[in-house]
């Protein structure tokens, strides 16, 4: 007789179980609560909510960078926060890619010098980070803004390169939030087609977004409203 089919279900490759973080104050506040999620790898998860639903609150547990108050988070079978504060940074920094709203670039490293530094951190001598940051950046159709310094380019091109930083090291798990703000319609594509190319490798991504462009292209929609999951 067979066993249980939960026993030879695989582990996800990204998984939240029952998340809950309390946010100190003079009135505690609970950003998410007992919120679970799991990403296949080569799937795009999109989470939808309104403004103060816990959606970052979320990414950002996920991604290694904020401890639940409860809950465990998983990465390839990894209980990552039992892990020491030195050995987490050093798990994140090696399978996890960021895109974050404030796009966070060198303000003295040119577009090109901020993917290659990228690159170089993460995959070492494994590839050409010079190579590998020109692809990325010309696949986001930003090759003529590569010696720009970020002060030089727009709200949308940081957003882009952003992007491309992210992509360019090869992540197991790619964290975005928001990751077409800012952008018109044929670069707001142009970033999609680059998640979506991420998901071919294995990569499961996870996003969070406003944007019914956004939504439309995931894989599944999670929504969230006042840090609780009602449906997706």
């Amino acid at each position: 007789m067979n066993g249980p089919l939960s026993s030879s279900k695989p582990r996800p490759l990204l998984a939240g179980e029952e998340l809950t973080r309390v946010l100190p104050g003079a009135v505690p506040t609970i950003a998410i609560q007992g919120v679970s999620v799991s990403v296949e790898g080569g799937e795009l998860v999109a989470i939808a909510g309104p403004s103060g639903s816990g959606k970052t609150t979320l990414l950002a547990i996920l991604g290694g960078l904020d401890r639940p108050t409860s809950g465990r988070v998983f990465l390839e079978g990894e209980k990552i926060y039992d892990l020491s504060r030195r050995a987490l940074a050093k798990f994140r920094t090696k399978r996890i890619g960021f895109i974050f709203q404030t796009h966070n670039l060198l303000a003295s490293l040119t577009a090109q010098e901020n993917v290659e530094l990228a690159v170089r951190m993460v995959r070492g001598r494994s590839v050409d980070p010079r190579a590998t940051a020109t692809d990325a950046l010309a696949s986001l159709d930003l090759a003529r803004f590569s010696h720009r310094l970020p002060i030089q380019l727009s709200l949308g091109e940081q957003q882009r390169v952003a992007v491309a930083r992210a992509i360019a090291i090869k992540p197991r798990v790619l964290i975005a939030d928001e990751p077409t703000a800012s952008l018109d319609g044929n670069n707001g594509e142009r970033v999609l087609e680059a998640l979506h190319a991420a998901t071919q490798t294995g990569c499961a991504v996870i996003m969070a977004s406003h944007d019914d462009r956004c939504l439309r292209s995931a894989t599944r929609v999670l929504h969230l409203l006042d840090g609780r999951v009602v449906g997706g």
